[in-house]
Parts: structure tokens; C-alpha cells; sequence
């Protein structure tokens, strides 16, 4: 295990520049997850961490050891792509194996680490096979068997789920997470999708057009988001947000007054309001909506609500007795309240 550190790591394509100034450090054995839209430079971080990318500036340290020169085999990380990338005229045994015997380890230690990693990923009858005959989670498997067998410093992970279908993606989401309080080791892992992100983390870095907008544990981006950016990026359902005016701790906006508690804006201050779905109530009084949609989804019922012409959505517990069409009340939990500056969109 080690840690990793990024120290005002910078990255330019031609006359792009795509990455500015990234600095992060990694502890030994912690799971962090780099988090963004697409284009915002999460995987060309990964990739210069892999030894995949040149560095236009800055400095990548593995274990307290610069790596910036170094090449990609040398600096004792394993990679597991989103294609698989494994050989197809290989079995699974000879595909986990085949690092190992490039670097011309004996026959007994390849066979005693690639029966191990088998058996923590649930492999062992499959060990014959090619990858032709395996599904799409069992592929992946064996990629990540592929990195454990070299036993590295550091696990990278680049959308490993992205081609899994959405049932398959909460299972080796829940599989990798085991595998990582099984083993201990430092990984580093990408993904656009956020629910990933929180479930999987033990701190989040979001990123945005190659910068980190907040770093954190996945509840403390939740509750607590630096910027209108990470409070609409983080969350599912996306955080309602629209635009007012801060006014005696209330924001007039959308032709009602929406409560405030222990704000931080000026009198008159144009600011972003925004409330999750799930912190919105339906009440006797409040502020007026018109039911759009009703999504039942057993557990939970989504509602999209029309307030003037701005659309809102809320999530309920059970199952919803209002319909399309209906008028309905919104009671915004005062607690959850978050307010942003209009311009700048900082946290307020």
C-alpha cells in the first residue's frame, strides 16, 4: 500500500490546457473517487497517474517517491480499464497470470496468486474458460483479478461499470467496495456517475473543466456543497435550484416567499435557492403547485410539480394519493435550506 499526492499538477494538449494546477493527497489504503462530467480531466489525471500521460507541470509522488519520469511498469500500480481489455485467446487463468509471467515469476507463485484472487472474486469455475464465454460482469472480474494478482501499491479504476447494465452495476459496485476493505489497498477511482461516487468513497474529489470544486466525504459534499456546481452534480434526484431575492430571511421567487433559517446573504442579495427533492413535503398550506407528473416507484413516488414556470422536484416515501393535473402545497425543510450567491455561485 501507499499513498498518492498531486502537487499542482498541470496538463496541456497543445495550446489546451486541461488540467490547472491540481493538487490532492491520497492517504495509505483510502478509496477516492474522482467525480465530474464528462471533459472535465478525471480520467487524464488517472492516466498521468498511470504513467499513460506526460506531466506539463507539477508533481505525481507515489509513497513519498516522485514518479513524474518514471515509466509506467516501474511505478507498481495496476489498472482496470472500462473495456476489459483482456486477451481473448487466453483463459481467464492465463489472462490474471500473464503479468506475472512477464516479469518471469515461477510457475507455483502464478498458480498460488491467481487461485487466491479467484477465490476472493468468486472465479474458481471459470478459471478455464475464455472470455468469450463469460458475461460482462464476470469479464470485468477478472480484470480486476488481473490487477490484484500483481499485488501493487495503488489501484487505478477508469469507469470500470460503465458497460454493465444498470442491475450488474450496483452488484460490482458492492463487490469492488468489498474488495477494497478486504485488501486495504490505495485506490483511485473514476467515474461520471455520482451515486458511484457516494456509495463507494471514502472522500470525493469533484472536478470541473480541470479543477477540484470540493473535496470531501460523500455526506459532507451532500449536506454541505462549496458551489452551485457540486450541489446540483451531487445528488439524484439533481437539487431543484432557481433564482430570487433574499428578503427578511425569506427569498421572494416564483410569486411566493420560499423560508430561509440562518442565512448568510444581505438584504435584497440576488441568490440561488435551492432545496433537494427529497426535503420538500406536501402540506395543507405552503407555497402553491400544479402536479405535472407522478412517477410511482414503490417505496418512493417522484412528483414533478410546475411552480409558475418553473419546474420542481420532490420525493415522497410510500405512494402518492394526487394526481396530474392537481393543486398541491410545498413545505421546504428549513434545515436542508441552501443558499448561493447569483453571481459567483458560491455557498452562502
Amino acid at each position: 500500500m501507499a499513498s498518492v499526492a498531486f502537487s499542482k499538477v498541470e496538463k496541456s494538449f497543445g495550446n489546451t490546457k486541461v488540467l490547472h494546477g491540481i493538487s490532492l493527497d491520497i492517504a495509505d489504503g483510502e478509496f477516492m473517487v474522482l467525480v465530474g462530467p464528462s471533459g472535465c480531466g478525471k480520467s487524464t489525471l488517472l492516466r498521468m497517474l498511470a504513467g499513460l500521460e506526460d506531466i506539463s507541470g507539477g508533481n505525481i509522488a507515489i509513497d513519498g517517491r516522485v514518479v513524474n519520469d518514471v515509466e509506467s511498469k516501474d511505478r507498481d500500480i495496476a489498472m482496470v480499464f472500462q473495456s476489459y481489455a483482456l486477451y481473448p485467446h487466453l483463459s481467464v487463468r492465463d489472462n490474471m497470470g500473464f503479468s506475472l509471467r512477464l516479469r518471469d515469476e515461477k510457475r507455483d507463485v502464478i498458480a498460488e496468486r491467481v487461485g487466491k484472487a479467484a477465490r476472493i472474486l468468486n472465479l474458481d469455475p471459470y478459471l478455464d474458460r475464455y472470455p468469450r464465454e463469460l458475461s460482462g460482469g464476470q469479464r470485468q472480474r477478472v480484470a480486476m483479478g488481473r490487477a490484484i494478482v500483481r499485488d501493487p501499491k495503488v489501484f487505478l479504476f477508469d469507469e470500470p461499470l460503465s458497460n454493465l447494465d444498470a442491475k450488474l452495476r450496483v452488484a460490482m459496485r458492492s463487490e469492488i467496495k468489498a474488495l477494497h476493505q478486504r485488501l486495504k489497498t490505495t485506490t483511485v477511482y473514476v467515474t461520471h456517475d455520482q451515486v458511484e461516487a457516494m456509495t463507494m468513497a471514502d472522500r470525493i474529489a469533484v472536478m470541473n473543466e480541470g479543477r477540484i470544486e470540493q473535496l470531501g466525504e460523500p455526506l459532507e459534499l451532500y449536506d454541505r456543497p462549496a458551489n452551485l456546481f457540486v450541489a446540483q452534480f451531487i445528488g439524484s434526484p439533481a437539487m431543484n435550484v432557481f433564482e430570487g431575492l433574499y428578503r427578511n430571511n425569506a427569498v421572494e421567487a416564483l410569486g411566493a416567499h420560499w423560508p430561509v433559517s440562518g442565512a448568510h446573504a444581505a438584504q435584497d442579495q440576488r441568490v440561488k435557492y435551492g432545496i433537494r427533492p427529497e426535503h420538500l413535503d406536501l402540506a395543507p398550506r405552503g407555497i402553491p403547485a400544479e402536479v405535472v407528473v407522478v412517477e410511482p416507484m414503490g417505496a418512493e413516488t417522484e412528483l414533478l410539480l410546475k411552480v409558475e414556470d418553473q419546474r420542481i422536484t420532490m420525493t415522497t416515501h410510500g405512494r402518492s394519493s394526487i394526481g396530474p393535473g392537481e393543486r398541491a402545497f410545498l413545505a421546504p425543510r428549513l434545515e436542508h435550506v441552501h443558499l448561493f450567491d447569483a453571481a459567483s455561485g458560491a455557498r452562502l
